[in-house]
């Protein structure tokens, strides 16, 4: 099966995701590929799902919670039912402006299909006159937007024409003095080059090499049984950069697989009824996957 390319959309209430979907959409309609929608709303009816509107669009709505907690495993559930069943070329996800980056890349890659997709990017949208004024907010919204910029590939800086010059300095200088690997482009309802975009890349393939971005994605697929003791001497030494691991592993005395997670330092184990498909996902920021994925070789000699 082709992989899927994958861009999340993240951004303040506001801020310009919707708009920007609308001109990618366009984009896809104009080049044909075969595309979906992830929307989420926290609310139980959706707002923006009218603007969807291409025939050739499959679109999945995900009401009444985050995707980055509370409904994480109904959009698992989508995720697998849309790469089976519509086999789609991209995906867009739209989250809620509630959503913390991390916890939304966290969400998407399932072990059971991470490695079908193809992480492009998150691409984050900023008011610009609300950020002049962020201090004015409370102290989880000031710290939830400088993460959905921290974390970002490609930031736009919305509502340009209702900013001065030294304004535009300010915001670029501050922007990317929290971000300075992702491009930081200053701009009206999201306006923006649908080049530039594609040419966005986060994920490390099973081949990884070092990168330059920040936050970056890597699959593992073991091949065989390995040594609990082992591995949790590798979780050990694991930098403090790694923000997730999920995904399945099969110790050397079970015959069947054990559901790992690992956040914050925390390993947790579940034993599993069925054989599943032995694929690790991690998550981490400024990490050499090249030599995770040796010391994960080795685990299986």
């Amino acid at each position: 099966m082709k992989k899927a390319e994958v861009y999340i959309l993240s951004g303040f209430l506001g801020s310009g995701k919707t708009s920007l979907l609308k001109q990618l959409l366009e984009d896809e309609h104009r080049t044909g590929r075969k595309t979906a929608v992830m929307m989420n709303e926290l609310g139980k009816v959706s707002i923006d799902s009218d603007i969807v509107d291409e025939e050739d669009v499959t679109l999945k709505e995900l009401l009444g919670g985050c995707i980055c907690c509370s409904i994480q495993d109904k959009l698992e559930a989508q995720m697998q039912a849309l790469l089976v069943e519509e086999e789609p070329e991209v995906i867009y996800i739209e989250t809620t402006g509630a959503a913390h980056p991390v916890e939304v890349l966290d969400a998407i890659l399932s072990p059971l299909f991470a490695d079908k997709l193809i992480i492009k990017g998150i691409i984050t949208t900023v008011d610009g006159t609300r950020w002049l004024v962020r201090k004015s907010l409370s102290p989880q919204l000031q710290q939830l937007i400088l993460e959905q910029v921290r974390h970002a590939d490609y930031i736009l800086v919305n509502k340009l024409n209702e900013l001065t010059e030294s304004e535009q300095a300010k915001i670029t200088f501050e922007i990317q003095s929290i971000n300075h690997n992702a491009r930081c482009l200053l701009t009206n309802f999201s306006q923006v080059s649908i080049d530039q975009l594609r040419k966005l890349s986060v994920s490390v393939e099973k081949v990884a090499q070092p990168t330059h971005l920040n936050l970056t994605t890597f699959v593992y697929q073991f091949e065989s049984s390995i040594s609990q003791t082992e591995f949790e001497d590798f979780l050990k030494k694991l930098p403090d950069t790694i923000y997730r691991i999920k995904g399945y592993v099969k110790f050397d005395f079970s015959k069947l697989p054990f559901l790992f997670q690992f956040s914050y330092g925390m390993p947790l184990y579940m034993k599993e009824d069925m054989n599943m498909p032995l694929n690790l996902v991690f998550i981490g920021e400024n990490m050499d996957w090249n030599g995770i994925k040796m010391q994960l070789e080795n685990l299986e000699k």
